[in-house]
């Protein structure tokens, strides 16, 4: 995979304030990585020291091998970003804006109208083109936005809350281009929204007060939830208590939950020891009994309890 992003112990301070402590990770051609953290973590305050809006007090950041402070306009002929708050000019309209950014990126005549045209069609800007951009909603504001960092093709872009302000639909097609985008761009997704990290990242780097406190795929950050390889079945409630002493002999039970009862089911959660795989066991063991499962679900594990662990927790 080739490399397109590195940071190199990216550290940024205010004052006694340290935002940003010593924040390295590469990103390579093909991936999209989340970058997550709660709020004030400094996931803002690193994408705007890649993207070469604010120096870093130390440390260093490339893009496709250029430094971002010895060569910024190098590296940023080569980024989108799409900052917080995606900022415009209210007065302009989607076209006008686009327009303006093409011309300050050095594009101009049909290839302009070409990548605007391809630029509006893939954000779904058509209806409101022409529509001053203050009178939008945050929606397609955050949308104008998106359109102006892909409107050059770069090999990069950093999206820093893409989805933010947008519907459950409007959601659903901005990750769905992310993934389109994703097969020759490296991109980073900056959020702090959990069901982002499901729908487009391949990797995720978690920030917190600062500090890198994980860099690993999905599936293996959902396999450090106290709830990965969990069983939730639901049974008859007279068989219940019955079930849950016959579950607990199984030596890869840690516990056993009696969690509802609704219309005579009962619904129990079984949690392994080490992430063990309880699945087929458990249904082994209580068909044996004679005790009939009418639903049996296996736990993938909760990326937001691993998320609270190493954002509170005293590691972070």
């Amino acid at each position: 995979m080739q490399e397109m992003v590195r940071l190199e112990r990216l550290t940024k301070r205010f004052g006694d304030v340290h935002a940003v402590e010593d924040v390295s990770f590469a990103v390579g051609r093909g991936e999209v990585l989340g970058f997550l953290g709660p709020n004030g973590a400094g996931k803002s305050t690193t994408m705007r020291m890649l993207t070469g809006f604010i120096l870093p007090t130390s440390g260093t950041a490339s893009v496709m091998g250029f430094d971002v402070v010895r060569e910024p306009r190098r590296a940023k002929e080569r980024i989108g970003y799409l900052p917080e708050g995606a900022p415009s000019y209210g007065d302009m309209s989607p076209l006008g804006f686009l327009r303006f950014v093409g011309e300050m990126r050095g594009i101009h005549g049909k290839e302009l109208a070409r990548r605007i045209g391809v630029a509006v069609e893939r954000t779904s800007l058509e209806e409101v083109a022409n529509r001053p951009i203050e009178t939008l909603s945050k929606g397609f504001r955050r949308r104008v936005g998106l359109a102006q960092a892909i409107l050059h093709d770069p090999p990069v872009l950093v999206l820093d809350e893409p989805t933010d302000g947008l519907d459950p639909n409007q959601k659903h097609e901005v990750r769905k281009l992310v993934r389109e985008m994703s097969r020759d761009k490296a991109i980073i997704v900056s959020t702090h929204i959990l069901e982002e990290v499901d729908a487009v990242c391949d990797r995720v780097v978690i920030i917190a007060r600062g500090r890198i406190v994980a860099d690993a795929k999905p599936e293996e950050l959902e396999r450090r939830s106290a709830l990965h390889n969990a069983v939730r079945l639901t049974l008859e409630r007279e068989r219940a208590e019955e079930a849950s002493e016959a579950i607990r002999t199984l030596n890869t039970v840690r516990e056993v939950q009696r969690l509802e009862e609704v219309n005579g089911v009962a619904t129990l959660l079984v949690l392994p020891v080490d992430g063990a795989d309880l699945g087929a066991q458990v249904s082994q063991l209580l068909h044996g009994r004679g005790i009939r499962i009418e639903r049996l679900a296996v736990e993938r594990g909760r990326l937001d309890d691993v998320f609270r662990a190493l954002t509170q927790g005293p590691s972070a």
